[in-house]
């Protein structure tokens, strides 16, 4: 994996099912099933791949839910567009739109960010002219903590020590276990230890930074 950050495309789903405006519904639920999968995106133009819906489990779960259950007219404009739903058949009518979409480029904490602020659990990615390049879950983002812990150690030492301390490298230590970074050493400049930690912890897949980083007087060379 490349330095940090890692970019959605470096842990998107590539290879992508997706259904045309005029998927029926059962056609749905059974890519669903076979792709074991809990939404599609709904797809459209030259060569089916500009992006302009989504269909999600949420989106066809209404038409169970209203089987054996006579909706008031109130009921009915508060849940209108459950209600729509439940009478439609086709995917243009079910899919969810404007699809919620980020480009290739798009970091992974801004990602997550997203995610989070709108209460979704993927993101399609589309390149400039909103054709479909992949989908990113939550599950995807988690994948940069599985980066051994030789990778964040590595990384660290090159992003944050070679960085902060060019002239006292060999004096800071960096262990890495499960995730964990620990600093260690000591320094003359007192005022860059929050800053490693800060740093330290921004390293895509480090899951905590234990700093234990002083400052010594008798120090004569470094930072």
């Amino acid at each position: 994996m490349n330095s940090s950050p890692h970019l959605v495309r470096d842990v998107m789903t590539r290879v992508v099912v997706s259904v045309t405006p005029l998927a029926e519904f059962k056609e749905i639920v059974a890519v669903m099933n076979e792709r074991r999968v809990t939404a599609v995106p709904v797809v459209e133009g030259e060569g089916a791949s500009r992006v302009i819906g989504v269909v999600s489990e949420a989106d066809l779960l209404p038409k169970e839910a209203f089987r054996d259950h006579d909706t008031g007219l109130i009921e009915q404009m508060k849940r209108l567009g459950d209600t729509l739903k439940a009478g439609s058949t086709l995917a243009q009518d079910l899919m969810t739109t404007p699809a919620v979409t980020v480009p290739p480029d798009t970091t992974l904490p801004r990602a997550a960010r997203i995610m989070a602020e709108r209460h979704i659990k993927r993101l399609l990615v589309v390149d400039p002219a909103g054709a479909l390049q992949g989908i990113v879950s939550r599950t995807d983002l988690l994948k940069v903590f599985l980066r051994p812990d030789s990778e964040l150690a590595d990384e660290v030492r090159r992003e944050v020590v070679g960085r902060l301390f060019p002239l006292a490298q060999h004096r800071v230590r960096v262990d890495v276990c499960h995730g964990v970074v620990t600093l260690s050493g000591g320094i003359l400049n007192g005022s860059l230890i929050p800053v490693a930690a800060r740093l330290a912890r921004a390293v895509e897949g480090v899951v905590d930074v234990n700093c234990a980083l002083t400052t010594s007087a008798a120090q004569t060379a470094g930072v």
